[in-house]
């Protein structure tokens, strides 16, 4: 399976900038990288630890944004405010409350088939 990316563009504050993201299903939230998240004036909500791949603990800040994907509309989403070393990732969180899921054969976004259960007395 090849990497897949996707066109973004993430709003606050009157501000927006044009992302393009990898998107990652193994990967939670969405982050972006500092020169975005900075240039948005992105303000930390608090801050969480991430298990990396490789078994590595980091702690990284949170907040949370605007995020439009063309097509899809906007919605918005919990994010990781990236360090220098970060990349934009778009997580399963953020696709989730776009009603999207990963199509790893055709390496493109589609909506998901959501369950409800319904409960009657």
């Amino acid at each position: 399976m090849g990497l897949v990316y996707v066109e973004g563009v993430v709003k606050h504050g009157g501000r927006s900038v044009r992302v393009r993201f990898l998107v990652d299903s193994g990967a939670t939230y969405t982050v972006l990288t500092e020169r975005v998240w900075r240039e948005l004036g992105l303000e930390p909500l608090g801050e969480m630890e991430f298990i990396l791949a490789d078994g590595t603990v980091i702690r990284r800040k949170v907040s949370e944004a605007l995020l439009e994907l063309p097509g899809y509309g906007e919605r918005h989403t919990p994010v990781v405010l990236g360090e220098s070393e970060d990349e934009n990732i778009l997580g399963v969180v953020t696709l989730e409350i776009f009603g999207l899921i990963l199509d790893p054969f055709k390496r493109e976004l589609r909506p998901i088939r959501a369950l409800m259960k319904s409960y009657r007395a």
